[in-house]
């Protein structure tokens, strides 16, 4: 007996840019592909032309890149169009389409008709009995549409996440695949490729399961082997609130501009919603040696971006000097104290792009913080700071001169100098500091 490959896909649509969502998604389909040498493709779900756009395309591509999620192949769906007809027709001539002609009011009173008689709201198949003289009569006015006739049995198939799932055809309404403006749609376009791509592992979201069911029939009407699937759980917000709302700011180009990195954003999504603690990973290898669908539960998952910033600070951290000398280099920081600036300033930032207060602070000096009992002292501590350049003895030596001029000592010694320094109350060693600053406005 052979086993297929494994191939995996990520379809999303090019009428947006990726989100958290379905990152997740394409995370999980990506990590099965990679863990077990298959294939990953990117398929590009570009058949509404309308909505459509290069832009997004590209900026799919680009957030992908960015993430360090690399795919085989490109596929876009818009290429495919005739490949789809001719399924299409196919279909036709096995009697698995039927052409219909309500209107989407008439759909609408027939729903609310089965509804008020505690019915569950499925399509009667009317359209199936017409007449062919009776079709061509609703042609003169009306452009038909396709369905997809549904075998009623139960549909079954085991859920990677979700278990074992069986549904009732005939508690579902024979699906669309084809408007009457002859766009195919996402559940017949998905199916054919699936088939013709040979599609093994399907991972996506619990909306899909419905989905799922009557994509199996139309790949078996089509003599294709359904793959494996998977149903994630949907992210809610971090009270439980629809996500689908805030989704316009949670898009990775939005994390990436909050200067969220890659492995934190990645780390996140790889263990939310199972039962596996989130752990910072630094490689990819380390996510997928770590990733385990079957870990993954059905209930809705919270998510919330604050939690990417201590995943993100903790990345940052650890990255070694060598990573980040050309980005302080832009900053205009002298190279004699590059290495220096990074030890003092990486264990006080969130994001890279505080690097650039730090810098700011040490160049041009900081806004003197000074309490009003702390007036005079500081005063008389300044007469004894040495000239510039300081050095890593200038803050012991400094403290010791100015403690034994005024006899403070603790913290009421070192507070008052470090926030007139730095206007700050917390922060680096000063030790450290002190070679760094080019400017002290305590001085006046």
């Amino acid at each position: 007996m052979t086993t297929r490959p494994t191939v995996t896909r990520f379809a999303p649509s090019p009428t947006g840019f990726i989100h958290v969502g379905n990152l997740r998604t394409a995370l999980m389909n990506w990590m099965i592909a990679r863990k077990s040498g298959g294939t990953f493709i990117l398929r590009l779900d570009d058949t509404d032309q309308e909505r459509s756009k290069q832009e997004y395309s590209d900026g799919i591509m680009e957030d992908l890149e960015w993430l360090g999620l690399t795919w085989d192949r490109v596929e876009k769906q818009s290429l495919r169009l005739e490949r789809y007809r001719e399924a299409a027709e196919a279909l036709k001539a096995a009697g698995r389409f039927y052409e219909c002609f309500e209107s989407p009011t008439d759909l609408d009173l027939k729903r609310k008709k089965l509804l008020n008689m505690h019915k569950p709201p499925v399509y009667d198949r009317a359209s199936l009995h017409l007449s062919s003289a009776e079709k061509d009569k609703l042609r003169e006015t009306t452009p038909g549409y396709w369905r997809f006739r549904l075998d009623l049995e139960r549909i079954e198939w085991a859920d990677g996440i979700l278990g074992p799932i069986s549904i009732d055809a005939a508690s579902v309404s024979d699906p669309v695949l084809i408007r009457g403006d002859g766009q195919v749609l996402y559940t017949f376009a998905s199916s054919v490729d699936d088939i013709d791509m040979g599609v093994s592992f399907i991972v996506r979201g619990a909306d899909h399961v419905t989905n799922t069911a009557t994509q199996i029939q139309i790949m078996q009407a089509m003599g294709g082997n359904p793959p494996n699937f998977a149903h994630h759980s949907l992210l809610t917000g971090p009270h439980g609130e629809a996500l689908s709302k805030r989704l316009g700011t949670l898009s990775l180009r939005d994390l990436r501009a909050r200067g969220v990195q890659p492995m934190a954003l990645l780390s996140l999504m790889a263990r939310l919603g199972s039962s596996k603690p989130v752990e910072l990973a630094t490689t990819h290898q380390e996510l997928m040696d770590g990733f385990d669908i079957g870990s993954f539960g059905a209930a809705p998952t919270k998510f919330d971006a604050e939690d990417l910033f201590p995943l993100t600070r903790a990345y940052v951290q650890g990255l070694p000097f060598d990573t980040v000398s050309e980005r302080i280099a832009a900053l205009g920081v002298p190279a004699n104290l590059h290495e220096g600036f990074w030890r003092v300033a990486k264990d006080n930032i969130t994001v890279l792009d505080d690097l650039d207060g730090w810098w700011t602070l040490f160049r041009d000096g900081a806004e003197p913080l000074i309490d009003d009992e702390d007036r005079d002292f500081v005063t008389q501590a300044m007469t004894l700071l040495p000239e510039m350049p300081y050095g890593p003895e200038t803050w012991k030596d400094w403290t010791a001169a100015v403690k034994e001029a005024t006899g403070r000592k603790g913290k009421g010694l070192f507070m008052p100098l470090r926030k007139a320094l730095t206007g700050q109350e917390h922060g680096p060693e000063m030790a450290e500091v002190m070679p760094l600053l080019q400017v002290v406005r305590a001085r006046g």
